[in-house]
């Protein structure tokens, strides 16, 4: 479905700033977004639809091996863009749009010009939490810990001040395959804990998954995500669908099987990608669809990919060298009037409509989903995680090194290679999603984890202080203990009263990149061999000895 772009051209506007002040505000802020049952609701109790468009410009992509598709390595956080939202309002609002998705924001900057003419606009957000690379569930070796939680939820307190948030994905299209549907507790664990965290603060923004469109594992994994209860379900399911392609689709080609498949799903559902680029210009014959029965007993609409050019032949508008001047395409104007006779039928209204009904989570895993542990990873707690590190671990990580990603994921292979041939494990920082098994310290975050197995080799070499080096990535904690039981003492006093599963507070100050990676093979026991793990090292220039001979 990744073709070529079309090469449509249509009128060029530039709208000045002075226009803006012509557009139709709302008498007052926008009214609140729930959820009831399988349908979303406007305060006044009438069903409300997604017509939105996917908006963000396109980073750098690189190819991922792990079952992915090429995603970006960077972004550009277009909510922070004051001109540019000015600039792009009008031609969202000439859209007929009513939302927009955001897949990456910087929780340091200030959102607050754009998001307020996207209020005035009438126009909702969905927010992405996680960013690219680094700050997101990683699908070859998941992991649900600190230092993303602590990002997901600045950036939701970043957000919370404003009335056109409907609602925040934990994540998009981690799972890819039969495979990588080991990160599905993963998922299901994040959404649980963001979740609690705007309840307990009365914020508004529904929590939702965006998920590609597969075959056998698709409906399995959308089941798993809201199964159990409302606690630790979705309470929105996106999926990017490309089925319906121009004039070679209808509803019974393209739509009938993926609407069967949620009528079952107790939450609700939008197409949080659509728009097939097999027959250029797009005709979006699939709106029509989209935004009336049966699609609409299932789902609430949906967002157009991509308002920005995209490498893979996506866009609807190109912008003039300045940035300063639109360009709309064929492919725009079709959807202009696509949507504007999309109206979806009221029904059922709030009043009429059901309570959901979360099924239980499955027992076990079948051969099309991998996946299906109903034991989820713990809720992340930093306050642990900082008292091991001040209290209990005796070798720690330099400060300067825990906020650099590629050193911690580096180290934390090479130091697992090192106490795996020593027979040390290193479970205690590792997890695993499909048995349900999750180590005592695997919610830390990476440089908490690289702590734990630098400690583990410093005691196994008798605290020989060369053994606390690393290419001076490590130093000696003056504050821990020196022997086994004192350690395991100290990490049980870090422990003690400690639960499972609670509501998170937010552990620090705002920041919009993680402390640090979950490494390629986080908590493995020895799975790259020392020699493998020690040139990786040295290209990066970590080590020169690890310890003295």
């Amino acid at each position: 479905m990744k073709l070529a772009m079309h090469a449509a051209s249509a009128a060029t506007l530039l709208l000045p700033a002075t226009l803006l002040a012509l557009l139709p505000a709302p008498a007052s802020a926008l009214p609140r977004i729930t959820a009831k049952g399988k349908y979303l609701y406007n305060e006044s109790g009438e069903r409300f639809y997604i017509k939105g468009i996917a908006y963000q410009e396109e980073g750098n992509i690189v190819s991922d091996d792990n079952g992915g598709f090429p995603e970006p390595s960077d972004y550009t956080d277009p909510l922070s863009m004051g001109d540019a939202c000015e600039r792009d309002v009008p031609f969202l609002q000439r859209l007929g749009v009513n939302t927009i998705r955001v897949y990456s924001v910087n929780n340091a900057l200030d959102h607050s010009r754009c998001m307020q003419l996207l209020e005035d606009a009438g126009i909702y957000t969905i927010i992405d939490l996680s960013l690219p690379l680094n700050g997101s569930i990683d699908r070859s070796a998941p992991s649900w810990t600190t230092n993303l939680l602590d990002l997901y939820l600045t950036t939701v307190d970043t957000f919370s001040t404003y009335n056109n948030i409907l609602a925040y994905n934990v994540a998009n299209e981690v799972v890819t395959n039969s495979t990588t549907t080991v990160a599905s507790p993963y998922i299901k664990a994040a959404a649980r804990d963001v979740k609690a965290y705007i309840k307990s603060k009365n914020y508004a923004g529904l929590v939702s998954y965006a998920s590609t469109d597969g075959e056998r594992w698709r409906d399995p994994l959308l089941e798993y995500l809201s199964c159990g209860s409302e606690e630790v379900s979705v309470d929105l399911i996106g999926l990017n669908d490309y089925r319906w392609c121009g004039s070679a689709g209808s509803y019974s080609s393209s739509y009938e099987s993926t609407n069967q498949a949620f009528a079952d799903i107790p939450v609700p559902a939008y197409f949080s990608e659509f728009g097939c680029i097999e027959q250029t210009p797009r005709t979006w014959e699939e709106v029509a669809a989209l935004f009336s029965s049966p699609m609409t007993d299932n789902f609430s609409g949906g967002l157009a990919f991509s308002y920005f050019p995209q490498s893979q032949g996506y866009g609807m508008i190109t912008l003039s060298s300045n940035n300063n001047t639109v360009t709309t395409s064929t492919d725009f104007d079709n959807l202009v009037d696509a949507y504007a006779n999309a109206t979806g039928p009221n029904d059922p209204s709030e009043s009429s409509a059901s309570e959901s009904s979360y099924p239980a989570c499955p027992t076990s895993a079948t051969s099309d989903f991998v996946v299906a542990s109903r034991e989820l990873p713990p809720t992340p707690d930093q306050t642990v995680c900082d008292c091991l590190t001040t209290s209990a671990f005796p070798c720690v990580v330099a400060t300067a090194s825990r906020g650099i990603p590629s050193v911690l994921g580096s180290l934390l292979d090479y130091t697992c290679s090192l106490l795996g041939q020593a027979g040390v494990s290193c479970d205690p920082i590792g997890s695993d999603g499909a048995a349900g098994t999750y180590g005592r310290y695997s919610f830390c975050d990476p440089a908490t984890k690289l702590s734990y197995t630098f400690s583990q080799y410093y005691v196994s070499e008798d605290l020989n202080s060369q053994a606390c080096y690393f290419s001076d990535n490590a130093t000696i904690n003056r504050n821990a203990p020196t022997d086994q039981p004192g350690i395991t003492s100290a990490e049980d006093q870090c422990f003690s009263g400690v639960t499972p599963t609670f509501t998170p507070t937010r552990a620090g100050s705002p920041t919009s990149t993680p402390t640090g990676s979950n490494g390629n093979n986080d908590g493995n026991n020895g799975a790259l061999d020392a020699s493998s793990s020690l040139a990786v090292l040295a290209l990066c220039g970590l080590v020169t000895a690890v310890f003295a001979a």
